[in-house]
């Protein structure tokens, strides 16, 4: 079969070409933007791809047209290749129904949700599976640094997916994750975001609550017992095997920079929790029913990647994976590509990349690198990119994210739908509101000090400013010293 897809070099579906090519289809697609690392990744699997939606590349008559388009969820109707799909009655689908169509049939799915940590979490349950000899097939929206690729067929009944609540496309405006018919199910959180479909959290769990449908009452679901958003899910139905997890028990160190109120958590009313051994929680130790399981020595830092971890142990027992066997194949696991990625130390400053975007996330990222750093010097980079922050709905809770952090510049794009510096006006560090990237850099590199910290955070390009801050790092004579 001839597949086309449309929106070819996202992350998800272009992980969908991989695996249709697998599959043994023939694979093409196209993009507006059609570059590298993605573009090579696809053409390395002999992929043809088209810069642009001309129509044309459907082919000229039906003798030419492919068999099935598949359609991305950033197309709407207006673009040249919709319309064309639609007008020569070519068939079509979304990526979703594909994948659950044509990869997901035969399989038992692993399915890693939430609002945060999902790409993390199902590349460490993947990593887990495969390290322990079981060779998943996976679909994730990352690359998993100890797998390669973001996606593969596998060799056996197991595939790991990351069930994003996003749309599937313009014309099914349900969540991605409603086709995937999991039978074992994460849910790492629950919070408000995707305003742009979403008009509010109760949009979101009534989703959520779809999912957890289509769970087989022998399947399971694995949740936090600590999240109300989650468990109002929970008391709308479930019919399936339920394990909880509470967070981690912090160390005093690490408890004084997370949420108090998390000290006075009942663990024993969970069926998964973590002991943070050191502050920055690169070590910890894992409980299941009250019983130690083994310890966890491991390059991560931070609560929510101990979170991530419990719930990635949990989900690899239900498939017939021990805790200690989970506990040993994390010892060897390296976090995703933009996962508080150190892309380089230049002069003695460390430049991070990490995906966060809500909140939240920016939170929790800055909160595991000041345990790790200590008492130096935090700089964030942050850009507003998703149409959640374009919106504003974040706009009143973003500057509590920054507490961890000394120093914070904000880039401010065009047309965004409310006022940053306002927004910013009662800051207690300095946090600075930029419309050029240039000055951004500029700023940042001559404040920099030798022994500073700099994460730069983004679900996008950003411009190329990672790079562009590392190359002018490295072409200045000197940096300030402590």
């Amino acid at each position: 079969m001839h597949l086309h897809i449309l929106g070819i070099c996202g992350t998800f579906m272009g992980g969908l070409a991989l695996l249709a090519r697998s599959k043994g289809h023939k694979v093409t697609g196209c993009d507006l933007n059609v570059y590298p690392p993605m573009s090579t990744q696809l053409q390395e699997q002999g992929i043809g791809l088209t810069q642009g939606y001309d129509p044309e590349q459907l082919g000229l008559s039906e003798d030419d047209y492919p068999d099935l388009v598949v359609i991305g969820n950033a197309m709407s109707r207006g673009n040249p290749c919709v319309e064309a799909v639609l007008d020569k009655g070519i068939p079509y689908t979304s990526g979703p129904q594909f994948l659950a169509e044509h990869i997901l049939m035969d399989k038992w799915v692993l399915a890693v949700s939430g609002t945060h940590g999902k790409t993390t979490t199902a590349s460490m349950l993947a990593w887990i599976l495969e390290d322990c000899g079981y060779t998943p097939g996976f679909l994730i929206g990352g690359v998993p640094q100890n797998l390669g690729i973001s996606a593969r067929l596998g060799q056996s009944p197991f595939f790991v997916v990351e069930a994003d609540e996003y749309d599937s496309a313009f014309f099914d405006k349900r969540s991605k994750f409603v086709h995937y018919r999991p039978r074992t199910l994460v849910v790492n959180n629950l919070e408000f975001d995707h305003a742009d479909i979403f008009d509010d959290l109760k949009a979101i769990q009534k989703q959520f609550h779809h999912l957890i449908r289509t769970v087989p009452s022998q399947g399971k679901i694995i949740w936090p017992n600590t999240s109300q958003a989650v468990s109002d899910v929970m008391t709308m139905g479930c019919w399936s095997e339920q394990e909880t997890l509470c967070p981690v028990m912090q160390t005093a160190g690490l408890q004084a920079l997370v949420n108090p109120a998390l000290a006075n958590l009942n663990q024993s009313e969970a069926d998964w929790y973590g002991q943070a051994v050191v502050d920055d929680g690169h070590v910890f130790d894992v409980f299941f029913k009250g019983q130690k399981q083994g310890q966890v020595n491991w390059t991560l830092i931070g609560q929510h990647n101990i979170d991530n971890a419990l719930m990635a142990i949990a989900a690899a027992r239900h498939v017939g994976v021990s805790p200690d066997a989970a506990i040993t194949a994390l010892e060897r696991f390296e976090s995703p590509k933009r996962r508080m990625e150190l892309l380089d130390t230049v002069k003695g400053v460390a430049i991070f990349d990490d995906f966060a975007h809500h909140p939240t996330a920016i939170a929790t990222s800055v909160n595991a690198m000041r345990a790790k750093v200590g008492s130096t010097k935090i700089t964030l980079i942050i850009e507003p990119r998703s149409n959640t922050m374009k919106a504003g709905v974040h706009k009143d809770t973003l500057l509590n994210s920054f507490e961890g952090a000394d120093e914070v510049f904000l880039y401010q794009p065009e047309h965004l739908e409310w006022n940053m510096e306002l927004s910013m006006a009662e800051a207690n560090i300095p946090v600075h509101v930029l419309p050029h990237l240039e000055c951004i850099i500029e700023q940042v590199i001559a404040k920099a000090k030798s022994s500073d910290t700099i994460i730069v955070m983004s679900n996008g390009g950003f411009g190329g400013l990672h790079q562009r801050l590392i190359q002018g790092l490295q072409s200045m004579d000197s940096l300030l010293q402590v």
